[in-house]
This record gives structure tokens, C-alpha cells and sequence, in this order.
């Protein structure tokens, strides 16, 4: 297990994968020019498109696809085919679930209580 956030988009026949990891945060962070926990609470279509762009191209990058890279513009394209809403849910969730990524520190505590 690792600090990783997956999610997908579908835009008429084909399935876009997003991933999330620190790096891909860190990617969207300078991007965007604010911390993802800011854009997190307020996202304005411009940071759900960067963030976007960068999980579109660490999911790429992830799979090894030899795909040309992602641009902000790719993502702004597949926001406007799912729509801002659609783009959004899918993005935030998956960078959810790596700020909520707690290396395991839960099942580790679950299977040994404390006396």
C-alpha cells in the first residue's frame, strides 16, 4: 500500500485514468501556485484543471503507455466533454484519498489495542 488516489473519467468511448501520488500533488501545487489543501477548499475551475492535468500525466506516466504527455489543455478538454462538476468529483477524490493516507497506521492499531 502507498499514499495513491485513483479515479476515471469517461468521455464517449474512452476511460481516462487520474492518479494521484505526493509527487503528483507537489506537480499540482506548483502549477496552480497555492497549496491543493487551498484548492481543496474552494476549487475555481482553473485548479480542478491543473490538478487534472497532473493526474492525467502521473497516470501516464504510471502506466508506461508511451502516450504523448498531458497537457492543461487535454485536461481542459475533458472538462468541457464532463463538465466541471463531473471533473471536480473525480479529481478531489482521488487527491482525498493521499492527504487521508496514513501509511497503515489505522490497521496497525485495530489489530493490536492497547491494554
Amino acid at each position: 500500500m502507498s499514499a495513491r488516489g485513483e479515479s476515471t473519467l469517461t468521455v464517449a468511448d474512452t476511460e481516462y485514468r487520474i492518479l494521484f501520488t505526493n509527487r503528483a500533488i507537489a506537480e499540482a501545487e506548483s502549477a496552480m501556485g497555492k497549496s491543493v489543501i487551498a484548492a481543496v477548499r474552494d476549487p475555481g475551475v482553473g485548479d480542478v484543471a491543473q490538478m487534472l492535468a497532473a493526474g492525467l500525466e502521473a497516470a501516464r506516466r504510471d502506466g508506461a503507455t508511451g502516450r504523448r504527455a498531458y497537457t492543461i489543455q487535454d485536461a481542459y478538454r475533458v472538462m468541457d466533454e464532463v463538465g466541471f462538476a463531473g471533473a471536480a468529483k473525480a479529481v478531489l477524490e482521488a487527491v482525498a484519498a493521499v492527504l487521508a493516507y496514513n501509511g497503515g497506521a489505522e490497521a496497525d492499531s485495530a489489530e493490536s489495542p492497547n491494554p
